[in-house]
C-alpha cells in the first residue's frame, strides 16, 4: 500500500484534525488546493469563459463592421437588418447559452472542490457529468442571485432617479435654478451608494448559495435561504477575499495589456497613420483577452475558498468536524442540537434531522446494498437481515435458550 501523501501535496485529505480557520489559513489552504489539482479547477473554469469570449468577440467584430468602411456603403436597408438579427440572436442565444455555461460551470467548481475535500479523485469530465443532471437547479439559483444581486438595485435605480429627475424639474419650474440641479446630483450620489452597498451585502449574504445547494442538494430557493443563515459572522472575511481578487485580477490584466501594448506598439509599421485603426482594434482586442484569460486564472480562487468558508462555518455553527470524525470512525451520525420537531422540517435537513452531504445524498439515490447477510442503509446503520439462512438462524436461536435454561 502506498504512503499517504502530506495534505500539501495530497490536496484535499488532510492529515491534521478539523478545526475552524482564520482568514490567513484559508487562503492559504486555497492555493494548496489550486495547485495541487491546477489542470482540473482550470480546465472547469475555461469553458465558460471561452463561450464569453466567442461571444463577446463577435460583438466586438459587429461594432467594428458598423464603424468600418463596409458599413458605410451599405444600403441603410441591409445594415438595419444586419442590426436587428444581431441583436435577436444576442437576445435569443447568447444571454442564455452565457447563463447556463456559467451557472453549470459554478456548480462544477464546487463540485470539483469537495471532491476534492473529501480525498476523491475528480476530472473536469466527471464534474461536469455530476452536476449536468441537476443542471435546470443550478441555471435557476444563478438567476436567482442575478435578480437579488443586480437586476432588482438596476431596476429601483431606474425608478429612483425617474424620480429624482421628476423632482428636479419641478423644483425647477417652481423658480429654483441652480438649487434644483444640485439636489438632483445629491439624490443620485446617495442613491448611487445606497445601491452599490445593497448589492455588496447581498452579494456576501448569497456567497455560499452554491456550496450548499451543490453538497447538500437542496433546491436553489432553500439554498438562498441557507447561505443567508450560514454566512453570518463571516461576510467580513468573504469581503477580504472579494477584495483580494478583484485586485489581484486588475494587476494581472493591466500587465498582460501592457506587455501586448508594447510588443504591438513595436512591431514595424504598426505607428503609421494608415495602420492606427488596426493598431487600436488589436490593443483592445487584445486587453479584452488578457481580462477573460486572468478571469479563467482567477474564478477557481473563488470557488475553492468558498467552499473551504462553507465547510468553515459549519465546523463554527453545527459543529461538523464532529459529525466528520463520527463518519470516519464509521459511528451513526447523532441528530444536532437542534433537533427538527414535528412541523418544523429544515429544508437543508432530512426528515430524521441529520445533515445530509452530497455523497450521502447519492448513496440514498442509489438504495442500500447488501454484505455478509445484512443490509447497511445509506447512513451507515445496520438493518435487519435479509437472506433466508440467517433468518432461519435467528428464528432457532430461541428455542436453543430455552432448552439451555431448563437443564
Amino acid at each position: 500500500m502506498g504512503r499517504r501523501l502530506p495534505w500539501r501535496t495530497q490536496g484535499a485529505r488532510m492529515n491534521e484534525p478539523l478545526r475552524p480557520l482564520n482568514l490567513g489559513e484559508i487562503l492559504d489552504r486555497t492555493v494548496n488546493f489550486y495547485r495541487s489539482r491546477f489542470l482540473v479547477f482550470f480546465g472547469i473554469s475555461v469553458i465558460p469563459t471561452a463561450v464569453v469570449l466567442v461571444i463577446a468577440s463577435g460583438v466586438f467584430f459587429f461594432f467594428a463592421w458598423m464603424g468600418s468602411s463596409g458599413a458605410a456603403t451599405a444600403s441603410p436597408a441591409m445594415t438595419g437588418m444586419v442590426t436587428v438579427l444581431f441583436l435577436a440572436a444576442a437576445g435569443l442565444f447568447a444571454l442564455p447559452l452565457t447563463l447556463a455555461a456559467t451557472a453549470l460551470a459554478s456548480a462544477a467548481m464546487n463540485h470539483a472542490v469537495n471532491r476534492s475535500w473529501q480525498g476523491e479523485q475528480i476530472t473536469i469530465r466527471d464534474a461536469y457529468k455530476a452536476v449536468w443532471k441537476r443542471g435546470w437547479r443550478y441555471i435557476w439559483l444563478y438567476l436567482l442571485q442575478a435578480l437579488i444581486v443586480w437586476v432588482a438595485p438596476l431596476a429601483a435605480w431606474v425608478g429612483l432617479v425617474s424620480f429624482s429627475a421628476g423632482i428636479a424639474a419641478l423644483s425647477a419650474s417652481a423658480g429654483m435654478g441652480a438649487a434644483a440641479g444640485a439636489l438632483f446630483g445629491l439624490l443620485a450620489v446617495l442613491i448611487v451608494a445606497g445601491l452599490a452597498g445593497y448589492c455588496i451585502w447581498m452579494l456576501l449574504r448569497l456567497c455560499l448559495a452554491f456550496p450548499a445547494c451543490v453538497v447538500e442538494q437542496i433546491p436553489a430557493w432553500d439554498a438562498v435561504k441557507r447561505s443567508s443563515s450560514l454566512s453570518k459572522g463571516t461576510r467580513g472575511r468573504v469581503f477580504v477575499l472579494y477584495l483580494l481578487g478583484t485586485v489581484l485580477g486588475w494587476l494581472l490584466s493591466g500587465g498582460l495589456a501592457l506587455v501586448a501594448a508594447i510588443v504591438v506598439a513595436l512591431m514595424p509599421g504598426m505607428n503609421t497613420p494608415q495602420h492606427a485603426e488596426a493598431t487600436g482594434m488589436i490593443v483592445i482586442f487584445v486587453y479584452y483577452g488578457a481580462a477573460f484569460a486572468v478571469q479563467a486564472l482567477t474564478k477557481p480562487v473563488y470557488g475553492i475558498a468558498l467552499i473551504l468558508f462553507y465547510y468553515d462555518q459549519r465546523i463554527r455553527l453545527e459543529g461538523f468536524d464532529i459529525e466528520w470524525m463520527m463518519q470516519q470512525a464509521g459511528l451513526v451520525v447523532p441528530a444536532p442540537a437542534t433537533a427538527v420537531t414535528a412541523g418544523e422540517a429544515q429544508p437543508w435537513l432530512p426528515a430524521d434531522g441529520r445533515m445530509v452531504t452530497e455523497p450521502q445524498a447519492q448513496a440514498s439515490a442509489e438504495g442500500t446494498t447488501e454484505a455478509s447477510g445484512a443490509s447497511v442503509d445509506t447512513f451507515g446503520e445496520t438493518a435487519l437481515p435479509t437472506d433466508a439462512e440467517t433468518l432461519e438462524m435467528a428464528a432457532e436461536q430461541p428455542l436453543h435458550a430455552t432448552s439451555e435454561e431448563s437443564q
